[in-house]
């Protein structure tokens, strides 16, 4: 695949997510994904699968919030193999205080999977989630 195949890849897993397909980024991860959450926040790690991803940091995210993350697609840039996806979401705590991170993904697809990718957010947000 190139990189309009994988921008419209990472694209389509976005819209089906925004519409209400909270799996459909997941689904597209390799099963041994290498994924890092940049920072020192509670979710802040590198991850060495699809399965360590989604039990260390989007299960306990999802278990702080009221409802699912609502993406919003800010823009994505694709090369080759690189894709850079720039997203909003957003959502509401348990607790009631609003959830709204700005999040900055640079991920490496091959095959149809995201192989790698490195998450950068506002790890003091999620820490300050984690405390509410």
């Amino acid at each position: 695949m190139g990189a309009a195949e994988n921008k419209k890849l990472i694209q389509a897993a976005f819209d089906a997510w925004a519409a209400g397909d909270g799996a459909a980024f997941f689904n597209i991860l390799a099963e041994d994904v290498q994924w890092t959450v940049i920072g020192s926040g509670p979710v802040s790690r590198a991850y060495t699968s699809r399965q360590a991803f989604l039990d260390g940091a989007a299960k306990p995210l999802n278990a702080k919030l009221a409802g699912p993350i609502q993406p919003t697609v800010v823009d994505i840039i694709a090369e080759g193999d690189n894709v850079v996806l720039q997203w909003e979401g957003t959502a509401t705590a348990k607790s009631g205080q609003p959830y709204n991170n700005s999040y900055c993904w640079v991920m490496r697809v091959a095959d149809g999977k995201v192989r790698e990718g490195t998450a950068y957010i506002d790890t003091a947000l999620v820490a300050d989630l984690w405390q509410s």
